[in-house]
């Protein structure tokens, strides 16, 4: 399951790579990945399970001492990126923010 989260999060690599996305590991029972982010809204952890019940992922995002700050269940693969950019990076005046940050 870890191979195939990276595959969907290359497909949108531009958008990964804004969370500050770093350190991806293997959860311990195979089914998903926690990995680093540096994102606007997050900074910290975000786990991503695969729910075989659902067919779907649970995302999970941390706090520093690895309790649940969040969770949202039942997302489906061809909105984990989109779902996972709402809750780490894409803040409300995140265009201008980005301006702003590289002084465009």
């Amino acid at each position: 399951m870890y191979s195939y989260i990276l595959q969907i999060f290359r497909m949108q690599a531009n958008t990964v790579a804004s969370w500050g996305f770093n350190q991806p590991v293997r959860v311990p029972n195979g089914n998903g990945m926690e990995f680093s982010v540096e994102g606007y809204i997050h900074q910290g952890k975000v786990k991503v399970l695969y729910n075989a019940g659902t067919d779907a992922f649970d995302i999970y995002i941390l706090n520093a001492d690895g309790s649940t700050k969040e969770a949202i269940e039942e997302v489906y693969v061809d909105v984990l990126v989109d779902t996972i950019d709402r809750h780490v990076e894409r803040c409300e005046n995140y265009e201008q923010r980005v301006k702003d940050f590289y002084h465009l």
